[in-house]
C-alpha cells in the first residue's frame, strides 16, 4: 500500500515533535552551566541572592544560584513583562533550593536562563 508523501511528511513531523516534547532537560548543578551554554537544561541551587531591579529598565527580577552577586556563577532572569507569573521571587525563594529549566545563555561572562512561564521554575 502506498501512502501519498505528504501524510508520510506529517507523520515525520508529528514523530519529530512527539520525542521533543518526551525529552527531559539535563539536570546540572549552577558551577556546570557556563560548560552548557547553547543548550537547553534543568539548573539546580540554592538561591544566593536576588535583585528585583523595578527602576532599571525591563525591571528585571535577577535570581542568583550558589554565589551571590556581585559573585554570581548562574542567574536566572525574570523581565518585568513575566514578573506577574512569578510572584514576588525575589522575597519567596530567598535561601530556598530550585531548578529552573530553558536555554542556557550568557550575559557578561555569566550563564543564565531566562524565565518566561512558571513552569520552568521548581522549588525542591
Amino acid at each position: 500500500m502506498k501512502h501519498p508523501p505528504i501524510a508520510l511528511a506529517l507523520a515525520a513531523v508529528l514523530i519529530a515533535a512527539s520525542c521533543a516534547a518526551s525529552s527531559t532537560a539535563e539536570k546540572i548543578t549552577a558551577a556546570e552551566a557556563k560548560n552548557h551554554v547553547g543548550k537547553n537544561a534543568t539548573v539546580c541551587g540554592r538561591v544566593a541572592s536576588t535583585n528585583y531591579a523595578v527602576r532599571s529598565k525591563g525591571q528585571p527580577t535577577f535570581i542568583n544560584l550558589d554565589e551571590p552577586y556581585p559573585r554570581q556563577i548562574f542567574t536566572a532572569l525574570i523581565w518585568g513583562s513575566d514578573r506577574s507569573k512569578f510572584g514576588q521571587p525575589e522575597t519567596e525563594l530567598k535561601d530556598k533550593r530550585i531548578c529552573v529549566t530553558g536555554l542556557i545563555e550568557q550575559h557578561r561572562g555569566t550563564p543564565e536562563i531566562v524565565l518566561r512561564d512558571r513552569s520552568q521554575l521548581k522549588v525542591e
